[in-house]
């Protein structure tokens, strides 16, 4: 069985197309719905005609940070299986999963071990756990052997600058791989060439 993935900050028809295509697709696409902060932000109109397309073998997920009713009710019928929540606490991603019936992916920001322990409060209202650096829009990373005694009773996933070279680092790990930065040319546009290597190369493992 292959590692999962996720390619994050979809923002362009041409890569989104080359992904849906591919002949090892990821698991899951990104988008950033609601953080003009980012390089990778697609405005609400983009959005809705990007996505309006066969997803084929991928799913698709709203990358949210700490969404307010606004942006969940111009997004609610759009073509998304999961929402990706920062900043919000346990109460409000339960409200959010209740009222719009959507999968959900709880984003921990990690610098220390003692938000590592916050993940326990979401479990019971998120599909997913992801573990990301504080970097936000940067693209930074954090030290992953924080994570080293995590259980592996629940699904998992990564992110933090990571690139096609750190894959094997979790070859037996059980974390579903989650790349954005690391996939982008030094223009902070998606390659095409480094998309192909990276879901080619996790296939092999």
């Amino acid at each position: 069985m292959t590692l999962e993935c996720k390619i994050c900050g979809i923002s362009d028809v041409e890569i989104l197309n080359f992904i849906i295509d591919h002949k090892f697709p990821p698991e899951f696409i990104g988008f950033i719905v609601n953080y003009p902060k980012s390089k990778r932000y697609v405005e609400i109109n983009k959005l809705k005609s990007l996505i309006d397309i066969k997803k084929k073998k991928s799913k698709f997920v709203a990358v949210l940070v700490k969404p307010d009713n606004d942006i969940l009710e111009k997004i609610k019928h759009l073509n998304f299986d999961y929402y990706q929540i920062y900043d919000c606490n346990p109460e409000q991603v339960k409200i959010i999963k209740q009222k719009y019936g959507k999968k959900i992916i709880t984003a921990i920001t990690v610098e220390n071990k003692l938000d590592i322990k916050k993940y326990n409060d979401f479990l019971p209202f998120s599909e997913i756990i992801l573990f990301d650096s504080k970097g936000y829009e940067k693209s930074l990373g954090f030290d992953h052997s924080l994570l080293e005694n995590i259980p592996n009773n629940f699904k998992r996933m990564i992110a933090g600058n990571l690139k096609t070279q750190d894959i094997l680092k979790f070859k037996n790990k059980d974390y579903i791989i989650d790349v954005s930065g690391g996939l982008e040319d030094i223009n902070g546009k998606k390659s095409i060439s480094k998309i192909d290597k990276f879901l080619i190369e996790i296939n092999k493992i």
